[in-house]
């Protein structure tokens, strides 16, 4: 499959089952396009056929191109087809068959430490830590069994990853210590290695929980939304008393500060409220940060900030900007690392992560206060998804079965995206929030998604050519 486009003044051609990304001249790129069409005979690998050679020949003189001309982009296209970079065959179908039959190897956790928040945050897919009216804390006994359930079941893994989340996970900051003791307590036991991650909105930042944090937590999320108006209206105190960005911005600016070079990130989310999240993007990195994520909110189309289709001209056009803008700090000296700009084009996943995401409900479980498994944060308290609990191990393997198939090949909207292993099918609790399967797809997310990886191809060709001049 061949996807291409032009952005920022360059073609882009990229092979998708290759995953191979070429910058061409316009008379390569229109060379492809015609090609394209007879694509089913191009994947075979015998040359070229002389006939479909011709017609590409006269297509391109009658496209104003010189004869001459013509065949050397015919010519660059077969020794591409020849170093399988061009019109590759997708092998990786036939691998999917053995997802089912892997033994399930669980790496990562998400601990809900505490289903309670202390900001009043208005699209909380949590409902304000609540997650459907059951407000608690993680007790350590639970979390303690969550780990060992973690080291039991992680078979020969010896990286082993827990995400503290919530809610708010400082409301409960004497068990996130405990339990990090705990875990780095059983690793030269069981010769593992944790590495634990905190998500946080700030507001009990201090200095103690930040020293902590520099030296037990491999990366931790700032909750940010960006300029003081927009993050003040969609993340509200409770009570609304005072500005959430008043009091956090400084802490996050300290912690920030303080990582040293480990790694964090500002994560914000945009609404209908702020599709012009650039602004935002800039206040990040005006603010000091380097290192920064803008998500788009997930909401259902009745909600007055939700996005919605007629929005997605204007998310892209801001996309762009993005893009260019990043290019130009970048060049600056004054650069960012923004999360949907990082793709590795030299060797990017595995096969399995890029065919199956995330291992929501598979590798990756989310453990509730009370110690119910589900298959991630975002399926928590839909009963229906409930695969077990700390103490029971995991009783519904049928859940477990279900997202092992949860593939690109078993998505129809994903077998002919040029995307698929790139976002590796999108978010399952998307899918079925909106379509009440996992093996569809968010189709507006799906939208910006694609359009992320094309600027994100595009950035990496820009820099390349400051690079390289």
């Amino acid at each position: 499959m061949i996807h291409q486009y032009k952005n920022n003044g360059y073609n882009i051609v990229m092979d998708v089952a290759s995953g191979s990304v070429h910058v061409v001249d316009d008379v390569v790129y229109d060379a492809v396009a015609i090609l394209k069409k007879s694509q089913n005979d191009l994947e075979k690998p015998e040359k070229l056929q002389d006939e479909l050679r011709r017609r590409a020949v006269d297509e391109l003189i009658l496209a104003s191109y010189g004869a001459e001309e013509a065949q050397e982009a015919l010519d660059e296209i077969q020794m591409l087809i020849d170093e399988e970079e061009l019109f590759t065959k997708d092998i990786y179908q036939e691998y999917v068959a053995d997802f089912k039959k892997r033994k399930t190897v669980v790496k990562a956790l998400c601990l809900h430490i505490a289903h309670d928040c202390n900001l009043g945050c208005k699209y909380c897919f949590a409902e304000e830590g609540e997650y459907h009216g059951r407000r608690a804390l993680m007790s350590f006994e639970v979390g303690k069994k969550a780990l060992d359930f973690l080291i039991l079941n992680s078979g020969n893994r010896r990286n082993l990853e827990v995400d503290f989340f919530g809610g708010e996970p400082l409301m409960n900051w004497e068990v996130v210590q405990r339990l990090v003791e705990y875990g780095r307590s059983q690793e030269g036991l069981h010769g593992k290695k944790f590495r634990f991650t905190l998500t946080t909105n700030g507001m009990l930042l201090n200095d103690e929980i930040m020293e902590f944090c520099n030296q037990e937590m491999s990366n931790v999320v700032l909750s940010l939304d960006g300029r003081r108006e927009i993050n003040d209206f969609m993340r509200p105190t409770r009570g609304g008393k005072g500005s959430s960005y008043d009091r956090i911005v400084p802490k996050f600016q300290k912690f920030a500060k303080s990582r040293k070079g480990k790694d964090y990130y500002i994560r914000g989310t945009f609404t209908r409220h702020n599709l012009d999240f650039l602004q935002d993007v800039k206040h990040f990195a005006d603010l000091g940060f380097d290192q920064m994520s803008m998500e788009p909110v997930v909401a259902s189309s009745d909600e007055p900030y939700a996005i919605r289709e007629e929005d997605l001209p204007q998310i892209m056009e801001e996309y762009d900007k993005l893009a260019l803008e990043y290019i130009k700090r970048k060049k600056e000296g004054q650069g960012f690392h923004f999360f949907h700009f990082n793709i590795d084009l030299s060797q990017g996943p595995c096969v399995a992560k890029r065919l199956a995401g995330c291992g929501s409900g598979t590798e990756y479980l989310a453990v509730t206060p009370w110690g119910d498994f589900y298959p991630c944060h975002q399926f928590v308290g839909r009963e229906e998804f409930c695969m077990g609990s700390v103490d029971e191990g995991i009783i519904r393997t049928d859940i477990q079965d279900e997202f092992k198939l949860c593939n690109v090949y078993a998505k129809e909207k994903c077998r002919d995206c040029f995307a698929r292993f790139y976002c590796s099918g999108g978010c399952a609790a998307n899918s079925y929030q909106f379509h009440g399967r996992i093996t569809d797809a968010y189709d507006i997310g799906c939208e910006m998604q694609k359009k992320r990886i094309e600027c994100s191809i595009m950035i990496q060709a820009a820099l390349t050519d400051e690079a390289n001049p």
